[in-house]
């Protein structure tokens, strides 16, 4: 079944990990994608491989944290299908566990402006959007279970994930009066196999440390949060929003 047949899809970071799973789910599903990630190889990547596939898709070489960049990338949705449904912001990087005494202000602006201004413009420039079709829209924020928690992440990274849950609760609240026009869900994923976690370099001594007292965890794959990313953009959860869907394997209950 298409689920998502019909629907025009932003999927943010999606040259790579949960972005390219979700990107080229979403393009199974029935949606025209529009590929936004920095990296323009990754990129291009993707979508020959949706491409390949029978699906629907563009791509733009998009720097999330650049306002600019974001509002190109919503145009080009428009420009290209005429509609926008979906905005699946997905693009986050990481910060090696870096404590806050160990946070430069170089290390803090980056982080934020990837992981936490770029969902703000992303949905900022949506909503518009999304106010003006009659069908509305649907977000789909990526977080982390280190948005509600503190040692699953260094201190920028943990305050950009808190700060895109309050985003994401706080859009529900406010647009989600017209019967649901607008609705807007979080993923907060535990430990997933993607670049980011493979390559996460030499980690802050305090926070490795601390991170190491969490004890084992259970990995998920990319398709986990590709999977929840499909259900929260399609209509079977349209009495959904204003959650934040845990996806870690029980990481977090332990």
């Amino acid at each position: 079944m298409a689920r998502l047949q019909g629907k025009v899809a932003i999927v943010t970071g999606a040259g790579s990990g949960m972005g390219r799973a979700t990107a080229i789910l979403y393009a199974q599903e029935g949606a025209k994608v529009v590929l936004a990630e920095f990296n323009e190889a990754a990129m291009n990547d993707t979508l020959a491989q949706i491409q390949a596939a029978g699906g629907t898709a563009v791509a733009i070489k998009t720097d999330v944290s650049k306002e600019a960049d974001v509002d190109a990338m919503i145009q080009k949705a428009l420009n290209e299908y005429g509609q926008f449904d979906v905005l699946a912001n997905i693009a986050g990087i990481f910060d090696a566990m870096a404590s806050v005494e160990n946070t430069s202000n170089e290390l803090f602006e980056r982080v934020m402006g990837v992981n936490l201004n770029g969902q703000f413009y992303a949905c900022r420039s949506a909503i518009k959007v999304f106010n003006e079709q009659a069908t509305g829209g649907t977000i789909v924020n990526v977080a982390s279970v280190a948005g509600y928690l503190g040692a699953r992440g260094g201190a920028a990274y943990t305050m950009s994930k808190h700060a895109v849950i309050g985003l994401t609760k706080n859009i529900a609240a406010f647009y989600g009066r017209d019967n649901g026009k607008i609705r807007a869900n979080v993923i907060a994923p535990g430990s997933i196999a993607t670049g980011m976690t493979a390559n996460l370099g030499t980690l802050d001594p305090l926070g490795a440390l601390t991170f190491g007292d969490l004890g084992p965890f259970n990995g998920g794959e990319a398709e986990d949060i590709a999977n929840t990313a499909l259900f929260l953009a399609s209509d079977e959860s349209k009495f959904i929003n204003g959650d934040v869907i845990t996806v870690d394997g029980a990481w977090t209950s332990r």
